[in-house]
């Protein structure tokens, strides 16, 4: 019999309170545990923005005071918090073969005070902006992909500043970490947990990481990590190896489904000898646009035993489900609306978002038919129709709970 949408959104309701009991250890006190399932439901909730006023407003507060206390004040454990969210996401969507993204995005802010704000590269305005860069784990499976992890970059400027980080609650403890070594401190609390998975990839800025490489390797475990054309393989860089290929090495194949169907490329792949497990081999796999022939992407590849050129370009093209993470995290989540200056306020803030972002693809899996223990889809409605709607319905019945 046919599952209505509103009896999905109460299902997925119940769920979410479930949710509220798993991190409740990380809250000392009953408040913050109250706050926290209702910051929860203010970022899942189809309000304008996800800002400390809005939020507040959904949880019936008159000033944003209590939003504020709770982010900035209150005593909570947001590392604890990611590894309630970290078990979650494996609980439902984990699987073996299973693929680690890393990668980073912006958020654009004003002023000097937000905690590791500066003007860099943000990769999300394609440009120089005054921004903070937040680095990302991402997992994905079969079964759907979610964040599990992630870092606020500290700029060395930042890092050596004694009185901003003294403003900004930056630890003592914290020091200046390149991107590729938060990615690795990351990478390495996933395995530590034993998270299921079988590779890891990423862009030039992880995959020209020497000490980012080798850690995989004596795990081991899979990579196709993006590098420059400058990459050097023995004594020679990438490009030159390109550039003695021939035309009977190249092979098109797809790297996935996009926007807009299928994403084919001409791909190209040597391998070249390292040290690696026995079985093991490590490879130079090049993207060539089909278009524009001069524009090439180069990965250096470890792959396990058996592994062919069709299954290398379809782990390269994992690397864009974590774009997919930030949008659907920013646009229904509010990963990037916070008004937080400080450190810990952008750990927690981000920490819940990336939360409640885990839960709408744990949903979207469920009522896809890809859980069995969640909401299944049934009739004639195709799975797609249901997600989006039971999305909508859940969305409805969360904002309207909030406000009573």
């Amino acid at each position: 019999m046919a599952v209505s949408e509103h009896d999905e959104a109460v299902q997925w309701a119940q769920e979410l309170e479930t949710l509220g009991a798993r991190i409740a250890p990380r809250f000392s006190r009953v408040e913050p545990r109250r706050r926290a399932l209702a910051y929860l439901r203010g970022l899942l909730a189809p309000l304008e923005r996800k800002n400390g006023w809005h939020l507040a407003e959904a949880a019936g507060d008159a000033t944003p005071d209590g939003m504020q206390d709770f982010l900035a004040r209150m005593h909570w454990d947001a590392d604890g918090v990611r590894d309630d969210l970290r078990a979650y996401v494996v609980e439902h969507l984990g699987d073996a073969r299973a693929v680690l993204v890393l990668d980073e995005t912006g958020f654009l802010k004003k002023g000097t005070k937000s905690c590791g704000v500066q003007r860099q590269y943000s990769g999300t305005a394609g440009r120089i902006e005054n921004c903070q860069i937040g680095v990302f784990l991402a997992y994905a499976s079969a079964r759907g992909q979610a964040l599990i992890d992630r870092a606020l970059y500290l700029p060395e400027s930042w890092a050596g500043d004694l009185t901003r980080r003294r403003v900004a609650g930056v630890p003592e403890d914290v020091i200046f970490a390149s991107k590729p070594q938060l990615g690795l401190m990351m990478l390495e609390r996933a395995w530590a947990a034993g998270v299921p998975c079988s590779w890891v990839v990423g862009d030039s800025v992880y995959g020209g990481d020497s000490r980012l490489r080798r850690a995989c390797e004596r795990r081991p475990i899979g990579y196709v990590l993006a590098v420059t054309s400058g990459q050097r393989l023995g004594l020679r860089e990438v490009a030159d190896w390109a550039a003695e290929m021939p035309a009977t090495a190249w092979q098109r194949l797809s790297a996935g489904d996009g926007a807009k169907g299928p994403r084919f490329y001409d791909w190209a792949y040597a391998p070249y000898r390292g040290p690696a497990p026995p079985g093991w081999r490590k490879g130079l796999l090049i993207r060539r646009k089909i278009d524009k022939p001069d524009e090439l992407t180069f990965y250096l590849t470890f792959a396990p035993p058996g592994t062919d050129r069709a299954a290398l370009v379809r782990i390269a093209g994992m690397r864009w489900t974590v774009e997919a993470c930030f949008e659907a995290a920013k646009q229904e989540v509010g990963l990037d609306e916070y008004e937080v200056r400080s450190w810990i306020g952008w750990y927690r803030h981000t920490t819940l978002a990336m939360l409640a972002h885990a839960y709408l693809s744990v949903l979207r899996a469920a009522v896809a038919g890809g859980e069995k223990s969640g909401p299944r889809s049934s009739g004639g409605a195709s799975a797609a129709h249901r997600a989006g709607g039971a999305t909508a319905a859940l969305a409805s019945g969360v904002g309207a709970r909030t406000r009573s």
